[in-house]
Order: C-alpha cells, then sequence, then structure tokens
C-alpha cells in the first residue's frame, strides 16, 4: 500500500475560491488552522487488523469531540508502515518532513518503533505510542515529546508473579522466543515471581518465530514445576496454547501468561485455551458500564467488536483531546500541551489511568481466566501498575 493522505472533510467546501483573489488569504488561513495528524500503522501484513483497530479508535475519540482538537479542525495523513523496521525513519521522516504533521501517532511493532523514536527525539515532533512495548522508548531514551498510551512489555507481567504465588504455586518454569518482547516481559515476571516468594526453575526460549515447541514441553514435563509462565502472542501463541495441552501438561501444571497469550487467538486455540490464566490491562469482558457503553458505540460505528488494540488507539485520542482543550488548539504551545497530558486522567475502558513521569500508563492490570473462549476478568492481580522507567531522566 502507498503512502496516501486522507483528509477528514467537516466543513463546509469553499466552492469558486480560484474566481476571486479576495479569498486566497482566508483559503490558506484555513488550511493552516488545520491540526495535522499522522498515521505510522500497519495497514498490511500480518498487524494490519491492529492497525486498523487503533486508528478505528482514535478516530472515535475524535469523533466525540466532534470531530475537532481544541476547537480546530483534522486533517489526517497515512503511511503503511508495513511491520519493516528498515523502513521506519524514512517512512516516520514523510510524515514529518513531508507532510509536516502536528502529531504523530504509531505504531504496533517494536522495532519500527525505534524508527519513529528516532525521528520524534530529533525533530520534536508529538510522538503517540498506541500500541508498542520497548522499554527503551519511555526509559534511557524517554522524552518530552514521547507519550505511550499502551503499555510497556514487562508491565503485564510485573503484576504475574504475586498472582502466581498467591494461588499456591511458587516453582514455575518460564518461557518465550529469545528476542526483545519475550525478554522486556521476562524481566517483569522475574521481578514479580521472586519478590512474591516463587523460584524461577528454568527459563526456556526457542528462536523467534520458531514453533516447534515439543522438546522444551517434554523437558517441562520432566521439571514437573508447579506452574509455567510465558510470552507468546499471535499465531505463535495459539499453536504453544494447544501444543501444551496436547502433551497432557495443562491437567496437572497450570499455566500462566501475559494477556497477549489469549488476546485474539482463543478461536484459534480452541478448547486448549480453557483454564489458562493471564494478566492484561485489558478485557473485552470487563464488565463497567465505561466499557460496556466503549463497545456499543465502537460496534455501531465500525461494524466489528473492539480488541485492546481499538482501546488503546481511543485512549490515545483521549489523551491528545485533553492536550489539545487545554492549549485551546495551540498546539505550538509544548510546555502548556505536555503539562496537560503528563496531568491527565483518562477514563478509559479499560478503567481510569493516569499517566507516569516517563509518560507511560499507570494502569490497573487484571487478572483474567479463559472460559468458552473469552478472557473473564476473575479480580485484580495488580492496581495502579507502573513501569519502573530505568534511566529516564524527565521530572
Amino acid at each position: 500500500m502507498t503512502t496516501r493522505r486522507l483528509i477528514l472533510t467537516r466543513s463546509a467546501a469553499v466552492i469558486g475560491a480560484a474566481s476571486t483573489g479576495l479569498l486566497l488569504p482566508q483559503m490558506a488561513m484555513a488550511q493552516s488552522d488545520k491540526v495535522r495528524v499522522g498515521f505510522m500503522l500497519p495497514y498490511t501484513g500480518t498487524f494490519a487488523q491492529l492497525g486498523v483497530a487503533i486508528e478505528n479508535g482514535f478516530r472515535m475519540a475524535l469523533d466525540e469531540q466532534g470531530g475537532k482538537l481544541g476547537g480546530r479542525e483534522v486533517e489526517f495523513f497515512k503511511v503503511d508502515d508495513e511491520s519493516n523496521p528498515a523502513k521506519g525513519i524514512e517512512n516516520a521522516n514523510r510524515l514529518v518532513q513531508r507532510d509536516k504533521v502536528d502529531v504523530l501517532v504509531g505504531t504496533v511493532h517494536s522495532g519500527v518503533q525505534m524508527g519513529i523514536h528516532k525521528v520524534a527525539r530529533d525533530s520534536g515532533v508529538l510522538s503517540l505510542i498506541p500500541n508498542a512495548g520497548v522499554h527503551v522508548a519511555t526509559r534511557a531514551q524517554c522524552a518530552p515529546n514521547v507519550f505511550r498510551t499502551s503499555f510497556t512489555n514487562s508491565q503485564p507481567t510485573l503484576a504475574l508473579g504475586k498472582a502466581m504465588v498467591d494461588r499456591g504455586h511458587k516453582k514455575a518454569v518460564w518461557i518465550t522466543w529469545n528476542y526483545a518482547a519475550g525478554e522486556e516481559a521476562y524481566e517483569g515476571f522475574e521481578q514479580s515471581y521472586t519478590a512474591a516468594g516463587g523460584t524461577i526453575v528454568k527459563k526456556l526460549g526457542l528462536p523467534f518465530p520458531n514453533v516447534e515447541f515439543q522438546a522444551l514441553l517434554t523437558e517441562i514435563a520432566s521439571l514437573k514445576p508447579d506452574a509455567v509462565a510465558c510470552f507468546f502472542a499471535g499465531g505463535g501463541a495459539a499453536k504453544f496454547l494447544r501444543d501444551y495441552a496436547a502433551a497432557g501438561l495443562n491437567k496437572n501444571i497450570q499455566l500462566y501468561g501475559s494477556g497477549f497469550l489469549t488476546e485474539g487467538v482463543l478461536e484459534a486455540a480452541g478448547p486448549a485455551a480453557d483454564g489458562v490464566l493471564t494478566t492484561m490491562h485489558y478485557s473485552d469482558a470487563l464488565d463497567t458500564p465505561r466499557n460496556k457503553k466503549f463497545r456499543l458505540d465502537y460496534a455501531k460505528t465500525f461494524k466489528a467488536q473492539p480488541d485492546v488494540y481499538a482501546v488503546q488507539g481511543y485512549d490515545t485520542g483521549l489523551l491528545l483531546v485533553k492536550g489539545a482543550n487545554a492549549v485551546k488548539g495551540d498546539l505550538s504551545n509544548k510546555k502548556a500541551l505536555y503539562a496537560a497530558m503528563e496531568g491527565a486522567t483518562i477514563d478509559s475502558p479499560r478503567g481510569q489511568w493516569t499517566m507516569s513521569k516517563a509518560h507511560n500508563p499507570i494502569q490497573d492490570m487484571y487478572l483474567r481466566k479463559v472460559e468458552n473462549k473469552e478472557n473473564k476478568v476473575i479480580g485484580i492481580a495488580q492496581k495502579a501498575v507502573a513501569d519502573p522507567a530505568t534511566g529516564c531522566k524527565l521530572s
């Protein structure tokens, strides 16, 4: 998909302006008065559905404001990032240098995010991260113009350890792919599990995106831990769930994971996912008036059911709305804009959350159990979970 420009048309068009020079200054003023928002998201490939959900959620938040930011009309620009880290800097520069966006929204893939991050730090453009959980973006390389509205890779697992020990599972094996997201998820698990008194019997890994789990499952069976904790996502997660059950491990070794283990894969996993416990900042089944209204409104608007990615996109829009309204649409007033975003409380379908000093959400993590192809919330694993923001110098 080639780069394409989408213009939000919410005000009446100026007809026949070329026939009189008197209207040209007004036209120029109207054009420059729009807030320019750039989406750099995956619109093709494996993560395409995620990119669409994020954009849908973001647009929905703005639609609730009459399609405006601080009273100003909005103009949208889009780039398909193709989930290709090699094109990350080039694609971000298209939006910043060519399209002159005021705000850059992206992305899903952490490798691509680091390309966006470099451009954001170099240019000073406001950068909103609606998904990618890579730690460094809000740790050692945190920046005043970079805000994340989703999670860090270790946040869900920071809430996992105590939940496991509280259920009597004091000896565990950890398994994941050997790549950055898996290592960062392990950081949260190791910290929370050992602090709660648990012992990690062994840490197992396999190359990404290898899904040949049998040898490692055999090793788990021989180790006989109380539980297994893991980080997998997407198609690989579905296969791991099926293989774990096929090996008979689900009968006597409880399986836990970061919420992405069972997010969006329950149809593919089938009965193999039943009983699996995960920690996550959202669940489709969250039984609150706020979540129910959001889900109904989203379904009516987009003829689809929202997921965690739609919620994160929506919350990204809510955060920007908070900031833009505080400065009456003057996004060039960066000090006041950032202060408003830093101090915002977001009334989200996931539950209210606030922004940390490093610009990460401080949010509740829910303990969820898979029942009948649904991630049912059975409690709050930990309230107000914050990423440690190691190395961030923002005050």
